[in-house]
């Protein structure tokens, strides 16, 4: 058995199977997490609701928020599955991220036990660290625009 051909075999079939795993496992965890906020299961619903009020987004009453977000993180997941929308979905990721990210800061007491030391919330939100390492790997196989050619 030569060693160094098995490695290439499969380094070259983890290169192809990367993005289709990659674009399968951010659309189940965003599919997965907001469909259950919709359908009212979400563990993480009293978490919103305590970032809902301490961010004052008082634009619209905290259901329809609620379920916009929802909505949200289903349609963030969907669009990971078509990678033409890639672009599109990528902005959209991290701006959820950086509302995912929010309760470190805005409620300590729900996110931490000490310094440096998370609660489980507080890990739920870290592990988001993955998700955006996921989206820029994502995003770095995109084909770049074509440069425009200045006309003189």
């Amino acid at each position: 058995m030569n060693t160094v051909r098995i490695d290439h075999e499969i380094i070259h079939f983890l290169r192809r199977a990367f993005i289709p795993f990659a674009r399968f496992a951010v659309f189940a965890v965003y599919f997965w997490f907001g469909i259950l906020k919709i359908i009212g299961l979400s563990p993480a619903s009293s978490l919103v609701h305590d970032l809902f009020n301490a961010s004052f987004i008082y634009v619209v009453p905290f259901h329809i928020f609620y379920i916009l977000f929802a909505c949200f993180e289903v349609l963030i997941g969907v669009m990971f599955l078509i990678p033409r929308l890639t672009r599109y979905v990528i902005p959209l990721l991290f701006i959820h991220m950086a509302t995912t990210f929010l309760p470190l800061v805005l409620l300590p007491r729900e996110a931490w036990n000490g310094f440096l030391v998370p609660t489980m919330e507080g890990q739920y939100i870290l592990k988001n660290l993955v998700i955006i390492a996921v989206g820029i790997g994502i995003a770095a196989h995109v084909h770049p625009l074509p440069r425009r050619t200045s006309q003189k």
